[in-house]
């Protein structure tokens, strides 16, 4: 195994630990929902299709977690203004409050983490992983 191969494997090893333990300590939102409010808020409104396909899941999850979200008020669903056999679903204000609250309380966990746990020094370097890791994001990104 190359030495980057075995730093991709780390890499991905800690940073999904460091996603499951901010959201299960956080007692955030289902992660399907968060996902679903999480690409409304920044990509806009989409289809529940589009909505599938960014996740990475059937037509049939998407529109089980959109109905929920529907139920609940933080999504609202309108006739495709191109595709009448299709829904646009837009995020709610009370779906940006709820994702809101949700980021908030997963970055509170991190702040304490980081306060506890990490040297002045320590955070210094996390700053900058932080950074490299923006790099990377942009060179994956499709």
């Amino acid at each position: 195994m190359t030495q980057s191969r075995q730093l991709a494997e780390d890499l991905r090893r800690a940073v999904g630990q460091l996603v499951r333990s901010t959201k299960q300590s956080a007692a955030s939102m289902p992660a399907a929902e968060g996902a679903v409010l999480g690409l409304l808020d920044r990509d806009g409104p989409q289809s529940i299709a589009e909505l599938a396909q960014a996740r990475g899941v059937r037509h049939q999850s998407a529109a089980k977690t959109v109905k929920d979200l529907t139920a609940a008020g933080l999504v609202s669903a309108e006739a495709h203004p191109t595709d009448g056999r299709k829904l646009l679903v837009h995020i709610t204000e009370p779906g940006r409050t709820a994702l809101d609250e949700d980021r908030r309380c997963r970055a509170d966990v991190l702040e304490n983490a980081i306060e506890e746990e990490l040297t002045a020094h320590e955070r210094r370097e996390l700053r900058r992983g932080i950074e490299l890791l923006k790099r990377l994001s942009a060179q994956i990104r499709p």
